[in-house]
């Protein structure tokens, strides 16, 4: 029992120290799960707290990161770099602080100078306006002064002679008769105008025997010239018409001058008269040879030396279009500049042909003697030399195919009829004009007739013969159009027209169109020429053109247009002055009667090119000492005459008469909206512009919602049909 119990107690007793072992195990694996979690969790909160609060301890000793003494961390590297990073930054700020003090220095300096400026520029201005004050009262003064030693003059009063009064002692011959003996001025005052007095041909006997074409064209032309007046009495000029006569109308010498001296106004010898016979036909008779006009002046397209009056009497071209235009649409274009012949002659001397010339006792006697030098055996063997050689394609024929024209004693007739003649001259480089065997005449009909025809075509005239006198050859400088060559040089001609280049057989065929335009190719032209000539040779200045108000065509302007850069950089040329000045009206220009007499040289000698000749109104053709241009501003103003001033070279272009100038644009345009504006835009800040014209030569308004270009200066929109002048 005992031992059993013994046994059950030691056997229990083992078995409790293996739950104590147990136990004991259990709470170990706790405790160290329990101090693995306290070291894992509040460590890491533990650090963190420090961390954070490092920067907040106020004493050196609690600072856990603190620096040591003694500087033990300078000697880690980067800490070494650090400190020289911090030493060089340090230098860099020091120099900045010393530069930024030098310039604060300097900006006082420069605004002690800016203030200096500042009173000087007031003192400037002060100076200035005393200056503006001395040079008003001055003018002032010098205003003063002119018009106290100055006085305007007023125009003389015109005095006008008796009727029946001659007052010109009478010269010793007829031939005689120049401007200074055989025309009475106290007639034509400087300012007189001109006035000319033409007579009614059906008033007169001789009238009746007028061709009647050449009396209706020649009437109607008057009836629309400005100078023409039907006062007789305060007339300085009288025009009385003789010829183109009906055929076969023959009318005797002492008839037309029994005629001619019953005119009321002839006053005994016809001075201030001028004796026009035009010419239709290439046959038209000489008249007035044999008559004995006394002073009047002989405008007509044939004359012998014997009648012919140099600066007096007056060569004018055939009419050939009487009450017709020329019809423009079929003139040749000038270019090609050369043609299929190089240059072309038809013609046919007659010498048997008895003209109304001969038939006067006194021509018979003065063909008496030796015969003068004859060049056409010559003349006809070159040129038929040169046709044959080939070297250029020529056309000459000295037969004509059919029945020839009647002419004057040794003068080429005209062969075919003028649609013929005309059609080979368009084909044409040259035309031949090969003047009269006898020198005495020294202009025919035929002549003249030859050079219309040329000029009218387009075909360069070469005139042989040196003793040809060219209408109005004493104003135009025929040299420009044609070429006259002397009869003894035919050998040296193919050469000669060979020689020309292409530039100048183009300038002397436009220079010849400008001629045959306004000088020849109808009535007005002819009757306004030879008054024009008349008026300048007695030194009257050309009528004023007619002011009209032209019918402008309402636009609205939209933005201001920028500055061309183009013309604001101008570099060294000076275009104006700096400020812009606006647009001013012209000064009042009172015309220089001396005009006609200071310019002639200049616009003779000096004009180059063709365009020194231009219309200078509707019914007056400007002949080339009257040359005008569009001045300052508005209106017209002489060559030369310039008073100096601002813009020098301006004023030498230009040749205004007054210091300050500006001028006008005209431009044409016709439905180029685009490029106008464009165009328009360009024109902004130009020095010296007055204003801008435009000419709509439309039939079609400009579109209303179009905006044009606000450019500074006024601009007008018109009308074709308001333009008086050709462009």
């Amino acid at each position: 029992m005992t031992g059993y119990t013994m046994l059950r107690n030691g056997g229990a007793g083992n078995g409790g120290q293996t739950c104590m072992l147990r136990w004991s195990n259990r709470i170990r694996l706790t405790w160290l799960s329990f101090t693995l979690f306290v070291i894992l969790v509040f460590f890491p909160l533990i650090a963190h707290y420090y961390l954070t609060t490092l920067d907040e301890a106020d004493e050196a000793g609690k600072r856990i990161f603190g620096p040591r003494v003694g500087n033990e961390l300078c000697e880690v590297k980067h800490v070494l770099d650090l400190c020289r990073i911090r030493e060089s930054v340090s230098e860099e700020l020091l120099q900045l602080e010393a530069k930024r003090q030098e310039l604060n220095s300097e900006i006082a300096k420069l605004n002690l100078k800016i203030e200096a400026c500042k009173k000087s520029i007031e003192n400037a201005k002060q100076d200035l306006l005393q200056l503006k004050n001395v040079i008003s009262q001055t003018e002032h003064s010098y205003k003063e002064l002119m018009a106290q030693n100055q006085p305007k003059l007023s125009l003389p009063i015109r005095l006008l002679p008796e009727k029946d009064d001659v007052g010109l002692p009478p010269p010793k011959a007829t031939r005689g008769c120049r401007l200074h003996n055989c025309f009475d001025y106290s007639r034509c005052p400087l300012t007189s105008g001109f006035p000319v007095y033409v007579y009614d041909s059906d008033q007169f006997v001789f009238g009746s025997y007028l061709d009647p074409l050449v009396k209706q064209a020649f009437q109607a032309t008057a009836r629309a010239n400005v100078y023409v007046t039907e006062n007789a009495d305060i007339a300085c000029l009288y025009v009385v018409l003789v010829g183109e006569m009906q055929e076969p109308v023959v009318l005797r010498p002492a008839e037309l001058e029994k005629h001619l001296y019953s005119l009321p106004h002839w006053r005994t010898d016809g001075h201030n008269h001028v004796i026009i016979n035009l010419s239709r036909k290439s046959d038209t008779q000489n008249l007035l040879y044999n008559v004995s006009t006394g002073r009047a002046m002989v405008a007509q397209s044939t004359f012998y030396t014997v009648q012919y009056r140099p600066g007096f009497d007056l060569v004018v071209s055939p009419l050939v279009h009487a009450m017709s235009e020329p019809n423009f649409m079929e003139i040749p274009p000038q270019v090609p500049v050369k043609r299929k012949y190089l240059f072309t002659f038809q013609g046919e001397k007659i010498e048997s042909l008895r003209s109304s010339l001969q038939e006067a006792r006194s021509f018979e006697e003065e063909m008496e003697g030796d015969p003068p030098a004859d060049y056409d055996d010559r003349i006809i063997a070159t040129l038929k030399a040169v046709q044959d050689s080939k070297l250029d394609q020529v056309l000459v024929e000295f037969t004509c195919k059919n029945q020839p024209k009647p002419s004057l004693p040794t003068e080429w007739a005209l062969c075919g009829e003028r649609e013929d003649r005309l059609e080979l001259l368009k084909l044409s480089t040259f035309a031949l004009i090969i003047t009269p065997g006898d020198p005495r005449l020294i202009i025919s009909s035929g002549c003249a007739t030859r050079l219309f025809e040329a000029l009218e075509v387009g075909a360069i005239p070469v005139v042989l013969g040196e003793q040809v006198q060219l209408p109005y050859q004493d104003m135009l400088q025929w040299n420009e159009a044609a070429l006259v060559v002397p009869k003894p040089r035919v050998t040296e001609v193919h050469f000669l027209l060979r020689s020309l280049s292409d530039s100048d057989l183009l300038a002397m065929r436009r220079q010849g169109r400008f001629l045959w335009e306004t000088y020849f190719s109808t009535t007005d032209s002819i009757f306004n020429t030879v008054l024009a000539m008349i008026r300048t040779r007695i030194q009257i200045p050309a009528a004023p053109i007619r002011e009209e108000a032209a019918a402008e065509i309402p636009h609205r302007s939209g933005k201001a247009a920028g500055t061309d850069p183009n013309m604001a950089d101008n570099g060294d040329l000076d275009l104006g002055p700096v400020e812009t000045e606006p647009p001013y009206a012209s000064p009042r220009y009172l015309r220089n009667f001396t005009l006609t007499v200071t310019d002639f040289y200049r616009s003779w000698n000096s004009a180059p090119g063709p365009f020194h000749l231009f219309p200078h109104t509707p019914f007056d053709p400007v002949l080339p000492s009257e040359a005008k241009f569009l001045g300052s501003g508005t209106g017209f103003r002489p060559i030369g005459g310039g008073a100096g001033g601002s813009g020098k070279e301006f004023q030498a272009a230009l040749g205004g008469n007054v210091p300050r100038e500006q001028f006008t644009v005209v431009m044409l345009t016709y439905e180029r909206e685009e490029v106008l504006m464009n165009s328009l835009e360009r024109l902004n800040g130009l020095p010296y512009l007055n204003k801008v014209v435009v000419v709509w030569n439309s039939p079609k308004l400009p579109s209303e919602d179009l905006l044009w270009p606000d450019i500074g200066v006024p601009i007008m929109v018109i009308g074709k049909r308001a333009v008086r002048f050709a462009a």
